[in-house]
């Protein structure tokens, strides 16, 4: 792992404030500079998006998302190729919140005379709702963000600095800013290269520390473009020495590589009967670990990948 990869995991694992966002980023530029590179901030839909090379010119782009979440009380598990549990799952989740509802809104009728209770039974549930969707989204934040997504902020900035010079017209990589409020960050981006949107690969890196096995879930005009799947298996698959998949069957993961028609969402997992491969102990304390191996892993296909490219 490179010293500033170390620098990333232990000193700036929390991206999620204007200014601690402002902060990476700078120091982010400063470091590619270094490096040899030109990076820009490009600005759309209250997002800033770092962005390295000309997505317009280059043959691939490499992207991950830097902001960071706030901590819940309990993991958004994520089961990419399993929908059923998926979804059972995120009722789960739900469940609690019509539950409280339900509680606030009977301690009203009972408590409050019958005439102030049917204006403020309402506003008591709106009131609830807000509450949690803005400890979703802008809540307090989580200060261990191994995984999510600082696995995928490392995986790219290693491949960037590693990249010889003469293959590096080739590829463009982009930091994307808020993909935890709604992949905002991304959609900017899109709106503004819809050419890339619409025709050039995108391979997104997110979470992918925590699991054994790596796997890229195609788009569907992506898993139409044989060749293009081919190039992906021939740089990451040989030798790695661990589960490596391309899943051309059903799979999703919701990331930022949905708003590319040939978008790939890399994601690491783990697996267990029932269930079948699964993501835990994102946006919780718990969010932890980050295998070594997955980073350099990715990060040698990624430059196996590019140098194939004509």
């Amino acid at each position: 792992m490179t010293e500033q990869s170390r620098k990333i995991l232990d000193e700036m694992q929390v991206r999620k404030s204007k200014k601690q966002k402002a902060a990476f980023r700078a120091w982010l530029c400063g470091e590619l500079e270094q490096a040899g590179y030109a990076p820009c901030v490009e600005e759309g839909f209250a997002a800033r998006n770092v962005v390295v090379g000309d997505p317009d010119k280059a043959q691939v782009l490499l992207t991950a998302h830097y902001d960071t979440q706030a901590v819940l009380p309990v993991p958004n598990l994520i089961t990419p190729r399993n929908l059923f549990f998926f979804v059972l799952y995120q009722a789960l989740i739900v469940l609690p919140l019509f539950l409280v509802v339900a509680a606030a809104e009977g301690l009203i009728f009972a408590f409050v005379p019958k005439s102030a209770a049917w204006w403020l039974a309402p506003l008591s549930c709106i009131a609830i709702c807000a509450f949690f969707m803005w400890w979703l989204i802008d809540g307090w934040a989580n200060k261990h963000t191994a995984n999510d997504n600082t696995s995928g902020v490392l995986t790219l900035l290693e491949t960037a600095l590693a990249l010889p010079p003469e293959h590096r017209d080739r590829v463009c990589f982009v930091f994307f800013d808020n993909e935890e409020k709604g992949m905002l960050g991304s959609a900017a981006f899109a709106k503004r290269h819809k050419g890339v949107k619409k025709n050039t690969p995108v391979v997104n890196f997110d979470c992918v520390g925590d699991g054994d096995s790596i796997q890229f879930f195609p788009r569907r005009k992506l898993k139409k473009d044989p060749a293009a799947l081919e190039r992906i298996e021939a740089a990451f698959l040989p030798g790695c020495g661990r589960d490596v998949q391309v899943v051309r069957g059903f799979g999703f993961y919701p990331s930022d590589n949905a708003n590319f028609k040939k978008g790939a969402g890399v994601c690491a997992l783990k697996h267990r009967p029932i269930v079948g491969y699964y993501m835990d102990r994102i946006h919780t304390s718990r969010d932890t670990v980050l295998d070594e191996a997955n980073i350099a892993l990715l990060r040698d296909g990624a430059l196996r990948y590019i140098a194939a490219l004509d």
